[in-house]
């Protein structure tokens, strides 16, 4: 439509490129968040890819939690005297600004709070879908243009819903495989997501990390359905969390989707 946003372009870093990869964040994260889709755009161009890496509209009132941060030891008190001054109130904790979100009117710093309750959030959120289908759209349009040889949606956490339900409303003849990272449903949506992704039947490559029940559990669903309508493609790698470990993460996780989409589709 007639909405701007960002999106990051990485050119492949070889003589023949092999094709573009479309990535899509999750809710509350950037187009370079520093888990998964950040590392997976900037390693990918190395290996034969472009890389473009979408930002979507977040739904509102939405806060993207930010990583926890150990705590310091507590340092001795020293005993009060008369003559002490009052403790100084303590600063505001500093956060990375892709991990936490701005609450609206932030950005600005004029509105006050009645502005706040009274402005677009609702109508934006009513017509969430449609803003991310154009975005996408807009993607696509641009890896067109570059007459890409192959195009590969990519999706983290919420974003591989938005990548599974384009392709079901609108089905591209051109993107020809697709790439689940962690995938979750947002709460907004009432189709299932492990219904979604198995009857597209493109070939899918479906990451998960094992160490949670709950992703273990969709993961296992996903796949069951995939078998009873019989997809041709439907592949599910497991990865490890290495909790604290996020370089080793990130290096696990584009070494494994590298691997796949490496692997003929045959």
């Amino acid at each position: 439509g007639d909405e701007a946003f960002m999106a990051l372009w990485q050119p492949a870093n070889v003589a023949e490129p092999k094709g573009l990869v479309i990535l899509l964040p999750s809710t509350g994260e950037s187009a370079d968040w520093p888990r998964g889709i950040g590392p997976l755009r900037r390693s990918l161009p190395d290996h034969g890819w472009h890389t473009l890496s979408l930002s979507l509209p977040d739904s509102a009132h939405y806060i993207a939690p930010a990583e926890p941060e150990p705590e310091p030891e507590p340092e001795p008190e020293e005993p009060a005297s008369e003559d002490s001054e009052p403790p100084a109130e303590p600063e505001e904790a500093g956060y990375l600004p892709e991990e936490t979100a701005a609450l609206p009117g932030e950005l600005s710093g004029e509105q006050d709070d009645e502005t706040v309750e009274t402005a677009e959030p609702a109508k934006a959120a009513a017509g969430l879908p449609e803003r991310i289908d154009e975005r996408i759209a807009a993607a696509l349009d641009h890896a067109r243009g570059l007459q890409a040889k192959t195009i590969i949606l990519l999706g983290q956490g919420t974003g591989a819903y938005w990548a599974v339900r384009y392709l079901q409303q609108w089905a591209p003849d051109d993107v020809e495989r697709l790439a689940l990272i962690h995938p979750r449903q947002p709460d907004s949506q009432q189709e299932a997501l492990a219904q979604l992704a198995p009857s597209l039947g493109l070939p899918t490559g479906d990451f998960y990390y094992r160490e949670s029940d709950g992703a273990r559990k969709q993961a296992r669903e996903r796949l069951n359905v995939s078998r009873r309508m019989d997809h041709p493609a439907y592949h599910q790698i497991g990865l490890t969390e290495l909790t604290g470990e996020h370089k080793v993460r990130d290096e696990q996780l584009v070494r494994r989707v590298r691997g796949w989409l490496d692997r003929p589709t045959d």
